[in-house]
């Protein structure tokens, strides 16, 4: 049986945990925060990753884990509207495909639940990878036939094994944040979100309306320590300083907000996602950038494959790993770099390219 360790507790790595286990191996999953991280935005199961999800026999709980919304509302930078919807929104795209919308940490545990049988050393790092050989922060060094990196964008195992990020991140131009704060809209199963200005964003309802999560967004490469929480949220009260409709209020709520999560919209593209026993999963690997709508669903499908393949062959896996999903990875991300130039609406092939990967059986 082969012993696995994964770097990463959000979706990528619960998901690859289980299916690991569902196929015999002994898995350890190390991650930096003390638990499972809280907030993110919503994100969307689509297409082979809602087939996935049924084969782990998650389903029926995705689905009454949904946003549930009914409709948008676009407004101009002084919150007059332009437009509203009840067909689209502009987090979860088309309301009536079988597409399902939820929050980032409601998936998250779900998987987590979901992946028993797994140990998990939450509140350490890796700090080497010397062949099977690992060491971390605070746990004794142990040896791994495999090693995961499914850190995200801001990969600690790709930096260690494959070089600096610089070299893989391409920079998308807009720059996020999200946290939860109280439904101060009074938004019911509603989002409204702002376009025009220099800043913008949006706020959606959230938790059956007892709170909402807030978008807040600007244009521009801006340096920044995406482990320094307090220096992001002054710099994006920096940015919204003076704005108008309905930021001063959501500034602070930011303040007092503990699931703040500020970070660039960026690309990774890599020419290979292994090396030696090391690969790497999702975000860490290949990631699409929220533009795309696609990460969740790349580290879901990502998760079955990579786990099939080690189940069927150790020792062809990474390289059929990569056959199986690059064409798939590909698409997607070139299907965000063109959503960035036409500002975020999905092109015409969008469902034509969710759809495209033909899920293997394992």
């Amino acid at each position: 049986m082969q012993n696995v360790l994964i770097s990463g507790a959000s979706i990528a790595g619960p998901a690859l945990a289980y299916w690991l286990r569902h196929h015999g191996f002994s898995v350890t999953v190390v991650e930096r925060a003390r638990g499972l991280r809280p907030g993110g935005q919503a994100i969307d199961v689509r297409g082979p990753a809602l087939e996935v999800v049924e084969r782990m026999g998650l389903g029926e709980r995705l689905r009454s884990s949904s946003t549930g919304m009914r409709g948008m509302t676009m407004v101009d930078a002084d919150g007059n509207e332009l437009f509203r919807s009840t067909t689209h929104s502009l987090s979860g795209g088309d309301l009536s495909s079988p597409d399902v919308e939820l929050l980032r940490d409601d998936l998250a545990h779900m998987l987590f639940d979901a992946a028993e049988g797994v140990e998990h050393l939450f509140d350490d790092t890796i700090t080497s990878i010397d062949g099977t050989r690992v060491t971390f922060e605070k746990a004794a060094p142990r040896d791994f036939d495999v090693v995961v990196g499914a850190d995200g964008l801001h990969s600690h195992v790709r930096r260690l094994v494959f070089g600096p990020e610089s070299r893989f991140t391409t920079h998308l131009g807009t720059n996020l944040a999200v946290f939860t704060a109280p439904n101060f809209l009074g938004l019911d199963h509603w989002q409204t979100f702002q376009q025009g200005g220099t800043v913008g964003g949006g706020i959606m309802s959230a938790c059956a309306n007892a709170e909402c999560r807030v978008y807040m967004g600007f244009y521009g490469e801006v340096p920044f320590d995406h482990r320094d929480v307090d220096a992001q949220r002054r710099l994006v009260a920096e940015k919204f300083d003076g704005a108008g409709w309905v930021w001063p209020t959501a500034l602070k709520h930011m303040w007092e907000a503990p699931d703040f999560h500020f970070d660039s919209m960026s690309q990774v593209r890599m020419d290979s996602w292994s090396r030696g026993n090391v690969v790497l999963l999702g975000d860490a690997g290949y990631c699409g950038s929220p533009m795309s709508g696609q990460g969740t669903s790349l580290a879901l499908v990502g998760a079955y494959v990579l786990a099939g393949e080690l189940a069927k062959d150790p020792s062809a896996a990474f390289g059929r790993y990569e056959e199986v999903l690059r064409p798939y990875v590909t698409a997607n991300q070139d299907m965000a770099l063109r959503n960035v130039e036409t500002g975020g609406a999905p092109g015409e092939d969008f469902a034509e390219i969710v759809n495209s990967l033909s899920l293997p059986r394992y």
